[in-house]
């Protein structure tokens, strides 16, 4: 009986023992006259890249360091506002990023890379719409692509080489992002209807659902950014259909919730930064960003 006392006293320990992290929030507003900010990446160097909705209710691209805001528009996109408008998804440590808008002439997405002022045109060969949402510092783009039947693949751009991902067995594949040694996020969508994610190191998909997800339609997991550091950040959806923001730091996933209200998680960068959302969204919801220790 002793025996069993004392293995009951140690398991109790070692459960008293797991680590756990403190997640200090700070709302995220591109300027005192935004609407609405997004906050979906952040380098290194701390600087956050998405978009603001002015208060004439048009979408801007944004880059923000501290409260310097650098607003960046283009012309191909400038007439749209809302979903379509512009906005960059990821933004690598020289400061380059990327995203995507759609095209107020042909109705198609168009994704670029940013930097210094100049725009560079990703466009998968013989798609139908380009998004771009990730960019490591070797300059490794991933995204998706929308083919002739309007079902997205992920890809990948190196150099000018683009490769096609797709999650066999699944549908809807999407690349989200790549850290530097080129292992990326990826998601697509499971025969149930839910989300299934995964980290693509080489050929081999790594299964990374967050334990707590839903397991219907529309459930499930969806990751984003992969920090150089071995964190991920993401979003799922519980049983209730609800959006949970969520961390995987050291083998263990922990719940990113903005005291606002309810949270996704979309960028980190290896500084234990990362960003997200609250709200509703729409010209509605509020961008934060979150340092955890």
């Amino acid at each position: 009986m002793l025996g069993v006392l004392l293995v009951l006293t140690f398991v109790a320990v070692s459960m008293a023992a797991a680590p756990t992290l403190t997640f200090t929030y700070t709302d995220v507003h591109a300027n005192a006259t935004a609407v609405e900010t997004d906050t979906y990446a952040v380098n290194d160097a701390g600087t956050i890249a998405g978009d603001y909705v002015d208060s004439a209710d048009v979408q801007h691209g944004m880059l923000l360091t501290g409260t310097k805001l650098t607003t960046v528009n283009n012309k191909a996109c400038e007439a749209i506002s809302g979903t379509g408008g512009i906005s960059f998804f990821g933004i690598n440590s020289a400061g380059t990023a990327v995203g995507w808008c759609t095209s107020a002439k042909t109705g198609l997405d168009i994704a670029f890379s940013y930097s210094k002022g100049k725009f560079t045109t990703i466009s998968y060969p013989k798609s139908d719409g380009t998004q771009a949402s990730g960019i490591n510092d070797k300059g490794e783009i991933v995204g998706l692509y929308l083919d002739t039947a309007g079902l997205t693949h992920g890809f990948s751009k190196i150099g000018s080489k683009y490769t096609a991902i797709n999650v066999k067995g699944d549908t809807n594949t999407v690349a989200w992002g790549v850290d530097n040694k080129g292992q990326i996020t990826v998601y697509a969508t499971n025969s149930a209807g839910a989300f299934d994610s995964y980290l693509l190191t080489g050929t081999k998909f790594k299964n990374i659902n967050n334990p707590n997800e839903g397991k219907g339609s529309a459930q499930g997991t969806i990751v984003h950014t992969p920090a150089n550091n071995g964190d991920i950040v993401g979003t799922y959806y519980n049983s209730a259909g609800t959006e949970m923001g969520w961390l995987l730091h050291k083998g263990k996933y922990y719940d990113v919730v903005d005291p606002g209200g309810v949270s996704r998680a979309d960028g980190l960068n290896a500084k234990s930064e990362l960003v997200g959302r609250y709200g509703s969204g729409t010209f509605g919801g509020t961008g934060f960003k979150a340092t955890y220790k």
